[in-house]
């Protein structure tokens, strides 16, 4: 189905099968271009205190992203498309006093030179849309579908640090009819007008490339250095209801595979489009199918286990660079800290936990091959409060819509080792960081 000139995609910032597991190497392309990439605050300070308001606005992030995937998978492809239990929330909103709290530690931010360097959050690089190229840093999801920047139209505050679109300014650009929108926590909406353009990710183009250049822009966004977001999922959840972009430079011969890996670290980071990158893992790569049906990457057939005892198993893990946390349903997570000695409820509304900090919990997922577990480093968000001996888990969770047993494991499961999505096998397979 689809085509094959390989890249890489180096990033300094903050970034879901039905199949048995079948472990198999992936060959490098020898060719490619290393693009650096900036980094955001994480949720936790150099305090070393865990930031309670920046994972509420996480939570309600991805709640409202993934409510949003289900409203466009329900536009392309019927309610017949969504997986058992699956339905779409009410929109997650801020708590006001956090929303307040927020807007004034953006204020605050935009006040002040950017020194803070707390990472993995999010990871972004630059990209050019149009012809000449206009140049824009976007976060890079495996949770979305779509592409949007912000237009020369838009003339709000959020707008006003934003790298902006000028279509007119592009001689391959090409209004389409339709309009593209997005509801955000802060009930403000990311929403414009769709056009089609040249998109260029390090030297991969897409031609006629569909996107919307916003006209209004959630101050979701106000702290944020990115401009706007690129989708690496399957086209059955694009708000637009066409194919993303690596979906698209495929079919144009841009890559030389069909399949693009994440090394996602506190620096040094990449993504490297059109293969896998030898130089950052070792051994074979273990792939497991998806159901792409979901339009996620939606793996199958998945297991958590808790210092080797499996505590929930035979669910579906949606792999997800687009978010910053590891979620599963409220009813699988109290299984899961049964098992961790001296675990506590933090915050039972958002669905958080602590544990011990001197004895970080062993969890680990598999899909019928090899364990695959979060450091100690990464599971742990910060202590509870100055001086406390509790640490708050990166493991929470959320009932999110997606399905009955659904999982969601974001960028505090991808840092442990190297992943790639692989459309042609549709599959997500997992190797060992070199």
């Amino acid at each position: 189905m689809f085509n094959k000139s390989a890249l890489l995609l180096a990033v300094t910032l903050a970034i879901s099968a039905v199949a048995t597991p079948a472990p198999a190497p992936v060959s490098a392309s020898t060719s490619g271009t290393i693009i650096p990439l900036r980094k955001r605050s994480a949720l936790t300070p150099a305090d070393g205190i865990f930031d309670h308001d920046k994972a509420i606005a996480a939570n309600v992030a991805t709640i409202n992203k993934h409510r949003q995937n289900l409203i466009n998978l329900e536009k392309n492809k019927g309610a017949a498309a969504f997986r058992a239990g699956a339905s779409i929330k009410p929109l997650a909103t801020l708590p006001a006093a956090v929303e307040a709290r927020m807007a004034r530690r953006a204020e605050k931010r935009q006040s002040e030179s950017l020194t803070d360097e707390e990472d993995d959050t999010e990871w972004a690089g630059t990209i050019s849309i149009g012809t000449p190229a206009q140049k824009f840093l976007i976060d890079f999801d495996t949770g979305s579908s779509d592409l949007w920047i912000p237009s020369s139209s838009c003339t709000s505050s959020t707008c006003q640090s934003k790298s902006k679109y000028t279509a007119s300014s592009s001689s391959t650009s090409s209004k389409k009819s339709g309009t593209f929108s997005i509801e955000y926590g802060d009930e403000s909406t990311v929403s414009g007008p769709i056009y089609t353009d040249t998109v260029s990710v390090s030297g991969v183009t897409a031609k006629t490339q569909y996107l919307s250049a916003v006209t209004t822009l959630s101050s979701s966004f106000s702290g944020d250095p990115i401009d706007g977001i690129l989708g690496l999922a399957f086209p059955a959840i694009s708000n637009l209801n066409e194919n993303p972009f690596f979906v698209t430079a495929n079919d144009q011969g841009e890559t030389d595979a069909n399949t693009f890996g994440f090394f996602l670290a506190s620096s040094g980071s990449e993504l490297y489009l059109g293969g896998t990158d030898e130089d950052k893992y070792d051994g074979d790569i273990e792939f497991n199918g998806v159901d792409s049906s979901t339009g996620f990457w939606q793996t199958t057939g998945a297991k958590v286990t808790v210092g080797g005892s499996t505590a929930v198993s035979n669910f579906d893990a949606v792999i997800d660079s687009g978010t910053t946390l590891v979620y599963g349903p409220p009813a699988d997570m109290k299984k899961l800290y049964a098992k961790v000695s001296g675990s506590k409820v933090y915050d039972s509304d958002q669905g958080l936990y602590s544990y011990p900090c001197d004895s970080p919990p062993e969890i680990a997922f598999s899909w019928g091959g090899k364990s695959w577990a979060i450091s100690a480093e990464n599971i742990n968000l910060g202590t509870t409060e100055s001086g406390s001996s509790d640490c708050v888990s990166s493991v929470g969770g959320i009932d999110l819509g997606l399905g009955d047993g659904v999982w969601l494991l974001g960028d505090a499961f991808m840092k442990n080792m190297y992943t790639v999505f692989d459309f042609d096998q549709e599959a997500v397979g997992f190797a060992d960081l070199a």
